[in-house]
Formats: structure tokens, sequence, C-alpha cells
């Protein structure tokens, strides 16, 4: 008799996962089956870990936080 792995929705390689952005334009890559922390919201990609990081580094690409880019335009004047 073989036993089955069980995977929880906290599993993250191999299972389907989901895009999230908060409001300071940061990504996370989090599992589908799971609600989204607060503060952060889906931006509507989900697939496989490497096609949802693929879509961060397509998109993210200014690691700065937006508060802290705002911060870095106002002192260049």
């Amino acid at each position: 008799m073989s036993e089955k792995k069980l995977l929880d929705d906290y599993t993250i390689d191999g299972d389907l996962h989901k895009v999230l952005i908060n409001d300071e334009g940061q990504y996370s890559i989090w599992p589908a089956g799971q609600k989204a922390p607060d503060g952060w919201k889906e931006v509507g990609t989900a697939g496989s870990k490497a096609e949802c990081s693929a879509y961060v580094d397509a998109n993210w690409l200014d690691m700065h936080p937006i508060s802290l880019q705002k911060a870095m335009a106002n002192t260049a004047h």
C-alpha cells in the first residue's frame, strides 16, 4: 500500500501560486489557496512558482518602495 503525500495551502514548491502587490509597489508570490494578507491585493496573475516569478521579474523594475522613490525625487530638486 502506498501513501499519498498530502499538500496543504502553505506548501510552496509545485503548487499553484498568485502574485500580490502592496501599496508600496512591492510584489510577493503567495499560495493560490490562501487569502491575501491585509495590505496586499492580487494582481490577477496565477500559475506555477516559475510563472509568477517571471511576472514579478518583468514588472517589479524598481525595488525601492514607492514612498522612498517619492522622497528621493523630492530631494533631487
